[in-house]
């Protein structure tokens, strides 16, 4: 590829301004391996025609397509922090824009994006983020208990809920028009922001909340638990987003607690175990919120959250930590997580079925009162792996058999 790098360059920015949403995506994509592929000696000359690129990515209509452009362009500054610093007042407001994003997956490219530049420029930029983060987590309280539905829809007639324009019917915009394939959304998908689709066009685009910026500071801070230079801050910053409990009165501030809980997962892993541990009890609040909570995604986010946990500080300092702040979710922890893992509290390894018994439970159990019977093979196999289990069902009592027909037994 080096050595035909100029070629290989002009294509990737030619991709970039394809018809099609999905070739610019992918155009970005190749843009930002680029970055952590090639030599900086080669690819060194490059570097500020490529970030012009991926800046005009960034008013793409197709979320995807920004999304990509910003991870690039994040992975640009972490690679080439020298080239890429006269470029940083454009990024760093396109890099805040998308933090705030409807999309989630945008909101967590942004947060990549951000962390890249902290790696890159650390102190510099560091005092700034963290006074943003803590503003975006008290503006929770200016959050409106009912989410805005629809963003920048035009007004007028409407067919089948999507905004009608009586240019439509112009059979000019219908003909001799270039074809894509049944559901492409390429058409809607224009470049830099002149179209809309997927909730992702400057005209159809849903305004952004506070809620989905306070979401987007959560990811950051996750990404920052990996940068060994941050430690020192990560106390304040786990403080600042333990308060996002204390603001429960609007009704997506269940989507945000999932993200805290599933956020604090991943931080547990990575942050020193003295730091995390003194601030473990401000988020048993949240955890158990979400642990009882009837949305599923929050509820299995908080069990896993607390299976994580207890296999980076031990099931029994775990269990003494809930049972000093909560008996009652103590009692919610032995009933929902311990009972759904293996011996200690721990989850079973990936691939080994929980243990079996007779009523239906693990591996191999039927309904209770059901007449299949599990017996053991008797010869061993090979490898010392455990032995296999044939399933007997017993003949139907009485000579008159019939063969089955299928359907509901009467």
């Amino acid at each position: 590829v080096e050595n035909y790098l100029q070629q290989v360059v002009d294509y990737y920015i030619e991709c970039t301004r394809a018809d099609n949403h999905a070739v610019r995506e992918a155009a970005c994509q190749c843009i930002a391996e680029l970055a952590k592929k090639i030599s900086s000696a080669a690819l060194n000359p490059f570097v500020p025609t490529l970030l012009s690129t991926l800046i005009e990515c960034f008013q793409d209509d197709s979320w995807p397509v920004r999304d990509m452009a910003c991870v690039a362009a994040g992975s640009f500054i972490h690679s080439y922090p020298d080239q890429s610093k006269s470029s940083l007042p454009v990024l760093l407001p396109l890099f805040y824009q998308n933090l705030e994003d409807p999309i989630s997956s945008v909101r967590q490219g942004a947060a990549i994006a951000i962390a890249n530049v902290v790696r890159a420029y650390g102190n510099e930029i560091l005092p700034d983020l963290i006074s943003r983060i803590t503003a975006a987590i008290e503006n929770l309280k200016n959050q409106p208990e009912e989410s805005e539905k629809y963003g920048n829809l035009e007004t007028g007639p409407a067919t089948y809920g999507v905004a009608k324009r009586i240019r439509d019917n112009d059979p000019d915009l219908h003909e001799n028009q270039t074809m894509y394939s049944c559901g492409s959304l390429a058409p809607k998908m224009g470049r830099g922001g002149g179209g809309g689709g997927c909730s992702g066009g400057s005209k159809f685009k849903k305004a952004s909340e506070p809620w989905e910026l306070a979401d987007g500071c959560v990811h950051l801070v996750g990404e920052l638990a990996n940068i060994k230079a941050c430690e020192s801050s990560m106390e304040s910053l786990l403080t600042v987003i333990a308060r996002a409990y204390t603001m429960k009165h609007y009704v997506n501030h269940i989507s945000l607690f999932q993200t805290i809980c599933t956020r604090i997962l991943t931080i547990c892993q990575s942050l020193d175990k003295r730091i995390f541990k003194s601030q473990l009890e401000q988020f048993f609040d949240l955890i158990f919120y979400c642990l009882e909570s009837e949305n599923g995604l929050a509820s299995h986010a908080a069990e896993q959250c607390l299976q994580a946990l207890a296999t980076r500080l031990g099931p029994n300092i775990l269990k003494g930590r809930i049972e000093n702040y909560s008996p009652r979710y103590l009692q919610m922890y032995n009933q929902k997580v311990v009972g759904s893992c293996g011996p200690g509290g721990l989850p079973p390894p990936p691939g080994i079925p929980g243990p079996f018994t007779p009523s239906g439970g693990g591996m191999g159990g039927g309904l209770p009162g059901s007449p299949v019977h599990i017996v053991a093979s008797r010869a061993p196999i090979r490898g010392g792996l455990p032995p296999t289990q044939s399933i007997q069902i017993p003949p139907r009592s009485g000579g008159d058999c019939q063969p089955s027909l299928g359907g509901t037994p009467t």
